[in-house]
């Protein structure tokens, strides 16, 4: 494996510290770029929206972003008295779609004018502790609840369903496969489950590392499942074709796999806390790259792209941050 250390052009020499703990080697191929935002926003998710604005959730300010990357300009958007928003997806009708925690509420943006519409959970739930939200191949909105809940929302009327999660608390990362299938991760249950669309259930199935702290999911142009595990250190594949699981240990002494994403070509995405840095890992070599952060604390929580660019949040720097994987159009 190429272990030598990469210059960026985007953003000069790499931090010594990071390096030293990045026993694998970035490619000279790609290239970063960082955007700053505002100083304590509390940056969480981000999702790239098909006009070419970055959308992004502003945690601790209680606000959804959007950065235009031509010029690095953003705009903020408040959700409302008490907002702390998580999750951020695109939805069918190019709206940002959010998991709005502080008000117990899924939340739409008008991308036009920016109109925020809630959809509050039932009192019953007064506290999920919303997470992520994914949109199904039929256009229904699914999230997730740590507090042990995953629901489902009928964008255009607004019916909530609410179900409790096999072995309570948990519930995080969400994903949905090009057929259609749903399924999400538990990071306290260390489990991935699949949904069963016309009855609402979950049947969990186990990673085979034990108690790995399933975080995020993503599924791939096959309907595999890629699964970021926060205890363990792995990234993991479940094939439900034919039940099968393979098992990746991330490079370095400790590291902590956050986040997952899977790019228009099958790459996997990753995010390592330990390493201060995203992580590119290509299934068919086996082999695994490095982009470092040219801070450190990082802390990349959630990843996600379009053909020729991953993009991230730096929450403990701020910023948001894009690999360009290809050359530009």
């Amino acid at each position: 494996m190429n272990r030598r250390q990469f210059l960026s052009s985007s953003t000069g020499m790499l931090a010594a510290s990071a390096l030293a703990r990045a026993s694998f080697a970035e490619q000279a191929s790609f290239h970063k770029r960082y955007y700053p935002i505002a100083s304590g926003i509390g940056l969480h998710d981000v999702a790239p929206g098909g006009d070419g604005m970055i959308w992004f959730t502003g945690q601790g300010r209680g606000v959804l972003g959007k950065l235009d990357p031509r010029d690095g300009s953003f705009a903020t958007i408040s959700l409302g008295k008490g907002a702390a928003p998580h999750g951020v997806t695109m939805g069918p009708d190019g709206a940002p779609w959010i998991t709005e925690g502080g008000q117990n509420a899924i939340a739409r943006v008008d991308p036009a004018d920016h109109k925020v519409t809630l959809f509050p959970l039932p009192k019953k739930y007064p506290y999920a502790n919303l997470n992520t939200g994914i949109f199904d191949k039929a256009g229904v909105y699914w999230f997730t609840g740590q507090s042990g809940i995953y629901g489902r929302l009928e964008p255009k009327s607004g019916d909530m369903t609410i179900f409790e999660a096999p072995r309570g608390f948990g519930p995080y990362g969400i994903t949905a496969t090009p057929k259609g299938d749903v399924w999400f991760a538990s990071l306290a249950g260390s489990y991935i489950a699949k949904i069963d669309p016309t009855t609402g259930s979950a049947s969990i199935v186990e990673p085979p590392t034990r108690n790995q702290g399933a975080r995020r999911v993503w599924s791939d142009s096959k309907g595999r499942v890629w699964v970021s595990e926060w205890n363990s250190g792995n990234v993991s594949m479940h094939d439900p074709a034919d039940a099968s699981w393979k098992t990746w240990k991330l490079p370095g002494d400790r590291p902590q796999t956050y986040a997952v994403y899977v790019d228009e070509k099958d790459k996997v995405w990753l995010t390592d806390f330990s390493a201060n840095a995203i992580v590119r890992f290509d299934p068919l070599a086996e082999t695994f790259n490095v982009f470092a952060s040219d801070k450190m604390r990082a802390n990349v929580r959630q990843l996600d792209g379009k053909p020729g660019e991953v993009w991230g949040c730096e929450s403990g720097n701020d910023r948001l941050v894009m690999v360009q994987t290809s050359a530009p159009a």
